[in-house]
């Protein structure tokens, strides 16, 4: 028999096996012994490692780790214990952690004003299954992309800003993500700078593309301040959302290279590229756990 030959009892066995799909996500003080601790915990508990991944910063000695695994349930052990298990582990390493069920897609929620191009590339990565994510709707000071929404079959929630109910739409907005469960606050271009209250109770789950690649060229209108400065590469730059202005933890950053026969229309169109690229890995790879934030920067398993 081929190795790629199964055996109608090996069917009738995996059959009767309820296997699911998890990542387990890891930082710790370094120490020796760290890997091998995990990986025999899932051992023991019937997880077939399918992705590992694994990052130490030298400056403050810390450990990162990412792991991906099967696990096949018993009576001995679920998926829902899992966490509960790790606990001594995790105890011993002084680790903080998380266990991620992967049939369990994140739920998004996208914010837009009035440049379209990262939302509507998101929303077509969703639509054709590239993205793991559920997305739950769109909100929007503006009304301009509310056809493009509905066509997806998504709720369009328009709430339009002033500087006299900005903290109530803000409410709204947390009321939306609390009713719909939602993981991810994606701002697809929103072009509102939330709230220090905002921004702390989405601390770690809210995404920002922002125009520029970051730390250069911070605030309104990026693309003429790179003109102007005569600069040879513009960029766009994803990062978690922050009480300080474009500060937030980078996850990623794309760049085109430029010269000085480019005048600022064209930078806004070969950055709008940049950005729906950025953007979308970011999104993407927090709704696969990949990233774990240090401080001020993130640790990204690609």
């Amino acid at each position: 028999m081929t190795s790629s030959q199964k055996s109608p009892k090996s069917d009738n066995e995996n059959q009767s096996k309820n296997y699911s799909h998890h990542v387990l996500t890891v930082s710790c003080p370094e120490r020796n012994g760290i890997v091998r601790a995990v990986s025999d915990f899932l051992y023991q508990r019937g997880a077939t490692i399918s992705e590992a991944a694994q990052h130490r910063d030298p400056i403050i000695d810390k450990f990162f780790m990412r792991i991906e695994f099967e696990h096949v349930e018993t009576d001995g052990s679920s998926a829902a214990t899992l966490d509960q298990d790790f606990t001594d582990i995790a105890k011993q390493f002084e680790m903080q952690w998380n266990f991620f069920d992967l049939s369990n897609k994140p739920r998004v929620l996208l914010a837009v004003s009035q440049h379209g191009h990262c939302l509507n590339d998101l929303l077509h990565r969703w639509e054709s299954k590239v993205l793991p994510a559920e997305i739950v709707g769109v909100v929007s000071n503006h009304e301009d992309f509310k056809s493009m929404t509905q066509w997806y079959g998504l709720p369009f929630h328009y709430l339009p800003v002033t500087k006299e109910n900005k903290s109530v739409q803000e409410a709204k907005i947390l009321d939306i993500i609390e009713q719909e469960q939602v993981d991810l606050f994606a701002l697809a271009r929103y072009m509102q700078i939330l709230s220090a209250n905002m921004c702390e109770q989405l601390a770690g789950r809210a995404i920002n593309i922002h125009h520029s690649f970051l730390p250069g060229f911070k605030g309104a209108n990026p693309y003429r301040q790179a003109y102007m400065r005569g600069v040879k590469i513009i960029g766009a730059t994803a990062h978690y959302v922050t009480t300080e202005l474009d500060e937030g933890p980078i996850i990623e950053q794309a760049v085109e290279k430029i010269d000085h026969n480019f005048d600022i229309d064209e930078l806004v169109q070969i950055g709008r590229d940049a950005e729906c690229a950025a953007f979308a890995r970011a999104v993407k790879w927090h709704c696969e756990h990949r990233i774990i934030v240090n401080g001020n920067k993130t640790v990204v398993f690609k």
